[in-house]
């Protein structure tokens, strides 16, 4: 006598299984079902198991037509579905759309309940809420979020997710749960009679010193702040001019550093300003040496009177990201700004690095005009992006 388990969606399903591999004189021993745990089991619908016996004499010759992917769609064709439709569905679409999306998709899968065998009512309902939560989560990885982050997202509203949880329901935790991830922006503020240096450091061409021509601007002619800038980029003599031309058009001074000596030897001299902004060189964040300099650099200047701001684009890839972030968090607090948004279609790297260091958000950057493209994040806005809403 032999005897295997089999699983299926439903019992007919397990059964048609067990009589394709052991033959139709197949006996059914035992029937149960079986629920998944854990995170995942807010992808997965519950299973159907049975136990098959057969004489091993009459097994008749294994079938080998179906092939993995066939058998995956046949045991979750409603899985499927929400996949290949997901796929072909644009990744920038309002968030009212993505709602009435996953409200119709949801209405099929209780249209597809009623015609399928009897199941538990609280079965049904947690499988269409499961739906819901699966087409948001391909939507947070189509936009680029990490797997880690992602799952961290769902497991958390898991043990709140009530089963007849609405698609409005579902929507607006995630949403919410990623806002409050995203935490509070960090905008670039001073205090009258204290000067403040703020140093902008980072990998080389991520646009560096046309930020801080953006900010010196927009701290000049919005906010009528006292603005300086120095710049510690003599490696590149483009940069100085750049930032001599800027200063040129601002009217305000510019002064080339070379070393941290020199700043310490200008506090006394720009203690009038609201603001000094310093420019860095673009430094790599495998040269141990370099990575010194700048780090010298950084303590020239009194914890209480000096900001760090980490520029990064969000073009560079993920993983690359994550060994610039380790070895500038070795080096000193900072917080965030990424550039050349304009240049790619997903965001995730935002909401990645947010995740990965706890550093606030500060601004993004999204093409050369000064002062008009820079914004503060907008942790409302980044949210509903990764969520397929569009800007």
């Amino acid at each position: 006598m032999l005897i295997k388990k089999f699983q299926g969606a439903t019992e007919q399903e397990a059964l048609q299984l067990a009589k394709q591999e052991l033959g139709k004189d197949v006996i059914i021993t035992h029937i149960k079902s079986i629920k998944p745990k854990g995170v995942y089991r807010l992808f997965k619908k519950p299973l159907v198991e049975i136990t098959a016996a057969v004489d091993e004499e009459r097994i008749y010759e294994k079938k080998t037509g179906y092939q993995h992917i066939a058998e995956e769609i046949k045991k979750n064709p409603y899985e499927f579905r929400v996949k290949e439709e997901e796929k072909s569905s644009a990744i920038e679409q309002k968030l009212d759309s993505l709602q009435s999306m996953l409200e119709k998709q949801m209405r099929e899968q209780q249209s597809t309940n009623v015609e399928k065998e009897k199941e538990e009512p609280a079965a049904e309902e947690m499988t269409a809420a499961m739906a819901c939560v699966q087409m948001i989560y391909n939507q947070l990885i189509a936009n680029e979020v990490e797997e880690v982050y992602a799952n961290k997202v769902i497991a958390e509203i898991e043990q709140s997710l009530k089963p007849d949880a609405t698609v409005d329901n579902i929507l607006s935790t995630i949403y919410q749960k990623i806002v409050l991830k995203l935490g509070e922006t960090k905008e670039l503020e001073f205090e009258e009679g204290k000067t403040k240096y703020v140093f902008f450091i980072g990998p080389t061409g991520v646009g560096k010193t046309t930020t801080i021509a953006k900010l010196a601007s927009s701290l000049k002619l919005g906010k009528k702040a006292k603005v300086a800038l120095f710049t510690a980029d003599t490696y590149r003599i483009a940069a100085v001019d750049q930032l001599r031309s800027y200063a040129t058009i601002l009217g305000i001074p510019l002064r080339v550093i070379y070393s941290e000596t020199e700043i310490k030897d200008a506090v006394e001299e720009y203690k009038d300003y609201d603001i000094v902004l310093i420019d860095t060189a673009g430094r790599s964040h495998k040269n141990r040496e370099q990575r010194d300099d700048i780090e010298k650099l950084l303590l020239s200047v009194p914890e209480e009177s000096r900001e760090i701001y980490l520029v990064l684009s969000a073009t560079t890839k993920y993983k690359d990201l994550v060994k610039i972030t380790e070895t500038y968090s070795a080096i000193a607090k900072y917080n965030l700004i990424f550039t050349k948004l304009d240049e790619t279609a997903g965001i995730g790297n935002i909401f990645n690095i947010k995740m990965l260091t706890g550093a606030p958000l500060s601004y993004t950057t999204f093409g050369q005009s000064v002062p008009d493209d820079i914004s503060k994040i907008n942790p409302q806005a980044v949210a509903k992006q990764l969520l397929g809403g569009g800007q």
